[in-house]
């Protein structure tokens, strides 16, 4: 792979920085901002971090250069769906959560903490998980989705747990499986390269194009160990074939 020259990666450094600061300044910000939706329905509060998602994506576009390029939106079916999402970077949540009308997300307990963040968390009826807990959090885990499912909405999950860097063996988790299986939901296989261009714990923000592909959904009903080898084999894929024909740009 060529060396990117000393003056690119300057400039990209120096973009990523300016970047860098609109982004966490833009962010924070726009959750305070938006503090007093709180007492307003729902979907205001869900227009509004459409709002936040676009501008998010308008800054990546005109100071960095990235476009995020989406396809398979037809694939997505009406009504209530499990959503299970490569995830390789922080903007993956954004990106995610823009796809559709009513989202919600499967994050980490120790986010509620986070000011501002936690107050959207639970504002946003997101689903909080203590990734090292026993039966009684996987039960009260399925019993959010379902009350979130029986609502209508879309729940996200990244069923590898964490980031990953692009073309690292995949490591699935069994709980996308167990709630598949208890929901009786359809899943929706979503792949990306976003870490091809905002690298996981990287400054640098490259240039370039970010492909998500909405892959077909997987019907309620498997049994869980195909569902699982299922589902992994049509995101990593997917996934493959973005890094394959784009190389990593740095």
């Amino acid at each position: 792979m060529p060396q990117k020259s000393f003056l690119t990666t300057a400039a990209v450094f120096a973009r990523s920085l300016i970047f860098n600061i609109a982004f966490y300044l833009f962010f924070s910000g726009a959750m305070l901002f938006g503090i007093p939706l709180f007492a307003f329905p729902r979907r205001l509060r869900q227009r509004y971090i459409a709002w936040l998602n676009s501008s998010v994506f308008w800054l990546l576009r005109t100071i960095c250069g990235l476009e995020i390029d989406v396809t398979g939106r037809e694939r997505i079916p009406a009504g209530k769906l499990l959503v299970a999402a490569k995830h390789q970077s922080a903007i993956d949540n954004f990106i995610v959560w823009s796809l559709f009308a009513d989202p919600t997300f499967i994050l980490k307990s120790e986010l509620r903490f986070v000011p501002l963040l936690g107050w959207w968390m639970k504002a946003m009826r997101m689903i909080p998980v203590n990734r090292g807990g026993g039966p009684s959090v996987h039960k009260e885990l399925n019993k959010r989705v379902a009350a979130e499912l029986a609502d209508n909405r879309q729940v996200m999950i990244f069923p590898e747990g964490t980031r990953t860097a692009p073309g690292s063996p995949p490591q699935y988790k069994r709980g996308i499986a167990l709630l598949y299986i208890n929901s009786e939901a359809p899943c929706l296989p979503v792949a990306l390269n976003t870490g091809l261009y905002w690298p996981r714990r990287k400054f640098m923000r490259w240039p370039g194009t970010i492909q998500v592909e909405i892959l077909a959904p997987i019907a309620p009903g498997m049994p869980r160990d195909d569902f699982l080898a299922l589902l992994q084999e049509r995101i990593e894929t997917a996934a493959n074939r973005m890094l394959a024909s784009r190389p990593q740009p740095a």
